[in-house]
């Protein structure tokens, strides 16, 4: 099995670990550390250092409560950086929900949309099946970032989260674009409740039966805080385990932070037998 992107085609018969490089001042976890060009090229190069499989570049926050950032104001976090990290010898993504962003990353030499509306912005849906091979996650987002957690609200969260995914993957389907291309991702923290991301979680694999891979991000989440009782800066053992578990109920690839730990977690864990998954993703 692998996940057809731009350049590569990414074996995931092991779990994948993308790496988090947030170009803003804002973000939740580390807004500010890597927002000019020179201190994001070398987060970068510290997150291969660790063992990262995929960079995951994105220069606005989609923080709870984070307000929509001007489309030029994000090209220019995220073009300068974009341009030098191609270069690197792994797959990019870069983390955009503008069709225009979109266009701009791809014709740079971007491996992968990563949108955490799933392509629902006009124009969007268009872009990525208008390029030939470029891989994409669609994620699951109940409401926007500015007002996603004021009251989110489901009957059954999981079969909700499915739905949708089947069908904004459909629809990319319907527009050409080849399975291969594909991930689904359940938008763990986006416009839901801390209820709602463990039931998410318990119930995750009933999503490997839309025969997609999917990539799981728990990555410091405030769910993991109300659990643990941690602030953000301190979430590192129950963000690991929460790579794992999600996992061990069917993810593919894991979006962390904390890159080094995560790696050296999942290679213990795969020295201990990784678990078989009763629904594999189809391919084609």
């Amino acid at each position: 099995m692998f996940w057809q992107t731009s350049r590569y085609e990414i074996d995931l018969s092991r779990p994948r670990v993308m790496g988090i490089v947030n170009i803003t001042p804002d973000s939740f976890s580390d807004g500010g550390r890597h927002a000019d060009t020179r201190s994001a090229l070398a987060h970068c190069e510290r997150l291969l250092r660790e063992g990262a499989d995929i960079l995951d570049l994105g220069g606005e926050s989609s923080r709870p409560g984070a307000q929509p950032l001007p489309l030029q104001e994000e090209l220019d976090r995220v073009q300068p950086v974009l341009r030098e990290a191609v270069r690197l010898g792994v797959p990019i993504s870069v983390d955009t929900y503008k069709p225009e962003v979109m266009r701009m990353a791809l014709e740079a030499g971007a491996d992968i949309v990563n949108d955490i509306y799933a392509l629902r912005s006009p124009g969007a849906l268009q872009v990525v099946a208008q390029h030939p091979r470029c891989g994409v996650c669609l994620m699951h987002m109940q409401g926007e970032p500015k007002s996603m957690q004021m009251a989110p609200h489901y009957e059954d969260v999981t079969t909700e989260v499915r739905c949708f995914l089947d069908a904004r993957a459909q629809a990319l389907r319907d527009h050409g674009v080849a399975a291969q291309r594909i991930v689904l991702d359940p938008g763990y923290g986006f416009g839901k409740s801390v209820q709602h991301n463990f039931e998410l979680l318990r119930r995750q694999q009933e999503l490997l039966a839309l025969g997609y891979p999917l990539l799981a991000g728990w990555s410091r989440k405030s769910s993991l805080g109300v659990v643990t009782g941690r602030d953000v800066a301190d979430r590192l053992a129950a963000s690991v385990a929460a790579a794992l578990a999600a996992v061990a109920h069917g993810a593919r690839i894991v979006r962390v932070h904390d890159v080094a730990a995560t790696v050296d977690a999942l290679k213990v864990w795969a020295h201990g037998g990784l678990p078989s998954w009763s629904q594999q993703p189809r391919q084609g």
